[in-house]
């Protein structure tokens, strides 16, 4: 690692400027707690510690400050606190997570949906609130009811959001995933749920085609089986009919008939995301509506100082957490922004020209995207004035320093960069943005507030600035109600809480800094542990992706000779070819900048890796394939044909 001081290894790049610090939310929360409570904060960590040491007390106190709407108030903030799990928040409140969501009925926009081909849809407050009443209406007709599922297949379309809105109204369960799944992984997510009502798309757009899902729908639907009573087809492509279906466009336009928001418990079930399901069929996590109301808006207003006039993007698909993180916006009434499409199509620079455009303020994105922009030369500085872009925000895998340099440098001087972290298992985030912080080169902001975010060594002892489990060692709000199907919560505890009995472990292999800020280095079951010493494959992409001739890399560990050693994939950019100079290049790189630990004892060249379906090179894969294992389930895998190539490699047979 270069440099000796932390200045020198994470420098600041961005300082929020004095009238942020005094006028962002954060600020104006801190203050209206100190003036409740009787005492002062010096400073965010000060806040930070009374939010994980006060727990009931910041919670309610975030209620007030964000206008929860309930139709009744709790008895209790917090029940049962220290027990994890078994902790129970707001007993007896009664909410509905679309009323809060909907709370807003004026001429505002709240949604502008921007297609690859350049096609765009706008809605008001006014119409989406009218578009969803008249769809639960529908829905209620249909007897759909609180805790009933309703699943769907669905790009990043006004229509996706409008169906989670009717869904959530009447106290059913959504679930969704991306049209690009293929049948067998779609069934092995939603023929675990059991859903009553089918919603899907006729077809999509990619890349300038037009994709037909009529023949995937009817797979689907035969193997949901009869339990699953009506289909709702969205005719988004116009690619034909289909038999035993509603139509979108076809429901009585009856808003008025749409029973009253169902009031229900704190954690009355809102969503069911699934996992990335490598490792066999993927695990349903159900997730409370009040814990994620409260957890959104903590984010969305406090850490990432999102108001009515902002414009707020994400690129995302319905099958990724972010997109339920980037819906929940519409609770502070800003503007989002929806795309569907390649982000490439027609030209690498698309999202930022939309940016430009629409006078995007909050973009968000996937790390993997700005390595690829900055792989592909993308520069619009000179160009895209992008006015109204404050803030860059990005999440998947971890930020390399080398991307902050790029944005700051090539896409928006000045901008904040907030590299945020979390998953589909809190749908929200562990660490994220902060308006009252600098932003340090390679590092997340900080710990959000409310979570008892520390790092523990091997013992389960608390460390600083050395890498280990991203653990959480209270109970949150946010924290699944379960999983699916799991009635003894047995599996739910095997997921999280048998590596540190009583201590959320999140799978991240983490750093946290004296700055207060983390290093995420990876997952900690991708961890590397050659001679017995433990390595973030973060660390390594870091360094090898800097070179030019590497567009991107996997790197795992190999059991060889009664250890482990460490392989290293690469793709190459355009014609370059892994000669023993580039072979030379990369190990010089690793030892110098990194350690010797670092550097792979084999180095393979592939065309290809292989990902999650919502864009995460699966590590796991790559080491169970090169291993010999079979893969419990490839239709986890975007692109599972990648895999031959690391299939059967001889030079993984010798020394």
């Amino acid at each position: 690692m270069c440099g000796d001081t932390p200045a020198e290894r994470y420098p600041t790049v961005w300082e929020p400027p004095q009238a942020l610090r005094s006028a962002s939310q954060m600020a104006l929360f801190m203050r209206r707690v100190a003036q409740e409570s009787g005492r002062e904060f010096a400073d965010y960590t000060d806040l930070w510690q009374w939010s994980i040491d006060d727990r009931a007390g910041f919670w309610s106190a975030l209620w007030r400050f964000t206008d929860v709407v309930a139709g009744r108030t709790c008895d209790s903030v917090l029940q049962n606190g220290d027990a994890m799990p078994g902790a129970r928040w707001f007993s007896g409140a009664r909410l509905n997570f679309a009323e809060n969501l909907l709370r807003y009925r004026d001429a505002h926009t709240a949604i502008v949906f921007r297609g690859e081909d350049g096609s765009e849809q706008r809605l008001s407050y006014s119409e989406l609130y009218r578009q969803a009443a008249r769809l639960a209406a529908a829905l209620h007709r249909l007897g759909i009811g609180p805790g009933d599922r309703v699943a769907a297949i669905v790009p990043n379309i006004p229509q996706a959001v409008i169906g989670m809105l009717a869904t959530a109204w009447l106290g059913a369960v959504w679930s969704s995933c991306s049209p690009d799944f293929g049948v067998e992984g779609i069934l092995d997510r939603f023929g675990q749920i059991e859903p009553k009502l089918l919603i899907a798309v006729d077809g999509y757009r990619f890349k300038g085609r037009v994709i037909d899902l009529r023949d995937k729908l009817g797979a689907v639907r035969t193997g949901l089986g009869p339990g699953c009573a009506h289909c709702l087809l969205v005719p988004w492509q116009a690619t034909g009919p289909l038999d035993d279906v509603l139509v979108w466009d076809d429901l009585p336009d009856r808003a008025s008939d749409a029973p009253p928001f169902a009031q229900l418990p704190f954690d009355q079930p809102l969503y069911i995301l699934f996992s990335s399901g490598t490792t066999g069929k993927p695990k349903c996590i159900v997730h409370g509506a009040g814990g994620t109301l409260l957890q959104h808006l903590k984010e969305h207003r406090l850490h990432t100082d999102i108001r009515r006039d902002d414009c707020l993007f994400y690129y995302t698909t319905c099958g990724w957490m972010m997109w339920n993180w980037l819906v929940s916006g519409l609770a502070s009434g800003t503007t989002l922004v929806l795309f569907d499409g390649n982000p490439f199509h027609p030209t690498a620079d698309a999202l930022w020209r939309i940016a430009d455009e629409l006078g995007v303020s909050v973009f968000g994105t996937s790390a993997k995207y700005l390595s690829a922009q900055q792989k592909a030369g993308v520069r619009v500085v000179d160009e895209l004035p992008l006015e109204r872009l404050r803030a860059v925000l990005s999440t998947g895998s971890p930020l390399a320093p080398e991307s902050f340099d790029y944005v700051l440098r090539d896409i928006r001087p000045g901008v904040q960069i907030c590299s945020i972290s979390g998953g589909t298992d809190i749908v929200s985030c562990f660490a994220l943005g902060n308006p009252l912080l600098p932003v340090r080169r390679g590092q997340l902001q900080c710990r959000g507030l409310g979570l008892a975010v520390e790092v523990f060594d091997a013992d389960g002892h608390s460390v600083l600035n050395e890498p280990g489990e991203l653990v959480c060692t209270r109970p949150f709000p946010c924290m699944p109600v379960g999983f699916w199907n799991d009635p003894d919560g047995s599996r739910y505890h095997a997921a999280y809480f048998e590596r540190f009995p009583g201590v959320w472990t999140h799978g991240d292999w983490t750093v946290l800094t004296g700055e207060g800020g983390l290093i995420i280095e990876g997952r900690s079951d991708a961890v590397l542990n050659p001679g017995g010493v433990r390595i973030g494959t973060a660390e390594i992409y870091r360094q090898v992706e800097r070179l030019a001739q590497v567009q991107e890399s996997v790197c795992v560990g190999q059991r060889w000779d009664d250890d482990v050693r460490v392989v290293l994939f690469v793709v190459l950019r355009d014609a370059a070819q892994l000669d023993d100079e580039l072979r030379q290049t990369i190990r010089k790189t690793l030892r110098d900048n990194a350690s010797p630990r670092h550097v792979p004892a084999k180095i393979l060249q592939v065309s290809d890796i292989p990902r999650t379906r919502s864009g995460k090179i699966s590590e796991l894969a790559v080491r169970d394939t090169i291993e010999g294992r079979p893969l419990a389930n490839t239709e986890a895998l975007l692109n599972p044909q990648a895999l031959e190539e690391f299939r059967g490699r001889e030079e993984l047979q010798r020394d």
